[in-house]
């Protein structure tokens, strides 16, 4: 009923030169979802008109359930890394990839969101096919994640699940 939500994950799995294991950071792609609470499902009939606002409304909901989705996609993978328990390694190496197939379906429909300001509360969904995001990096279409770095600057980039450190590591920052 009243959800702020982070949308940094667009432009984190968008991003062909950032990481947050290495500390980098990402700007959100809806910058007014975090400034505020907003419904993500119409709360009586009142929410049904004007058509800008329950399309605001259905578009926090298609954010959030991808926000929800990949905080999933991180979490199973950095937990698989500290269990000790074969069986429970199975049940987190196997709940894993259907959050991922969850992040997938959430953010392509998020990428759908059309542009609109909410007339009831000035909330701004971006064209998100538009400066900053007309580039080839932030199709609104994209289901999988760009390339980027891992593990150490130096090595090739590739399609990751990020982030995935379950704590700093030493050559993080290391520039050798």
């Amino acid at each position: 009923m009243n959800l702020t939500v982070d949308t940094t994950w667009w432009t984190r799995y968008r991003s062909g030169s950032g990481n947050p294991d290495f500390g980098d950071t990402f700007p959100p792609a809806v910058p007014g979802l975090v400034q505020g609470q907003f419904p993500g499902i119409p709360r009586t009939n009142d929410d049904l008109t004007p058509p800008d606002h329950l399309q605001a409304i259905a578009n926090t909901a298609g954010f959030h359930f991808a926000t929800i989705e990949q905080g999933g996609n991180s979490l199973y993978p950095s937990l698989a890394q500290r269990v000790t328990h074969t069986e429970v390694l199975r049940i987190l190496l196997s709940i894993g990839p259907t959050e991922t197939m969850h992040f997938q379906t959430w953010q392509d429909k998020a990428g759908n969101a059309p542009p609109l300001t909410d007339p009831t509360n000035g909330l701004v969904f971006p064209d998100l096919n538009s400066p900053p995001f007309d580039t080839e990096e932030f199709q609104t279409n994209l289901i999988m994640p760009e390339p980027t770095i891992f593990l150490n600057r130096k090595f090739p980039v590739c399609s990751i699940i990020r982030p995935t450190e379950t704590e700093e590591p030493r050559w993080a920052h290391s520039t050798s």
